[in-house]
């Protein structure tokens, strides 16, 4: 697992130990921030379910300048802290051990909102239509919603002021779907 672009390029980052994480390959993290936009120019991400931390680190390294990583997990914390120091981004990033609704509902109070919110959770066990209109609110104009699912599994193409702007299906079990905020 590395970092595809950006100023980390190439470097390794750990994976998430044993067998609860999934890590996205890294095909489908090219083509996912392909789509999304080869690199940005400052903003702010959300890696919700966030594992090894590798898709926040690449938003990272390819342009945000502040990354908050969730995850209610130990050893991804753990690994998460790790990939951090390693790529020495503890200035712009925040790393908080909870579960995903406690996140946002923080988030909320601090009155945060982000460009880009990244949610790859375990397949088959999130709601996403709940999710998502629960982050809704936290996306900035024109900010992007990256979700990472299982194949077979579909997601709503509308919600309130989100469109679908890309829907792939990379092989018999990932699938990805980004949302637009109008």
């Amino acid at each position: 697992m590395r970092v595809i672009a950006g100023f980390h390029k190439g470097r390794q980052l750990e994976a998430v130990p044993g067998k609860t994480a999934r890590p996205t390959s890294d095909k489908v993290k090219e083509a996912a921030f392909q789509i999304m936009g080869p690199f940005f120019e400052q903003g702010a991400c959300l890696d919700l379910f966030a594992g090894s931390g590798a898709l926040g680190i690449e938003a990272l390294s390819r342009g945000m300048e502040k990354g908050i990583f969730v995850d209610e997990h130990p050893k991804a914390i753990h690994t998460i802290q790790d990939n951090i120091r390693t790529l020495k981004l503890e200035d712009s990033t925040e790393v908080f051990r909870t579960d995903s609704f406690r996140a946002l509902n923080a988030v909320a109070k601090r009155e945060l909102q982000f460009d880009l919110i990244l949610l790859d959770p375990p397949y088959k066990k999130v709601n996403y239509g709940g999710l998502l209109e629960s982050i809704e609110q936290l996306l900035k104009e024109n900010g992007m919603i990256y979700c990472e699912h299982n194949a077979s599994e579909q997601l709503p193409v509308e919600i309130d002021n989100l469109y679908v702007m890309k829907q792939e299906t990379y092989n018999d079990t990932t699938g990805i779907t980004i949302y637009k905020r109008l």
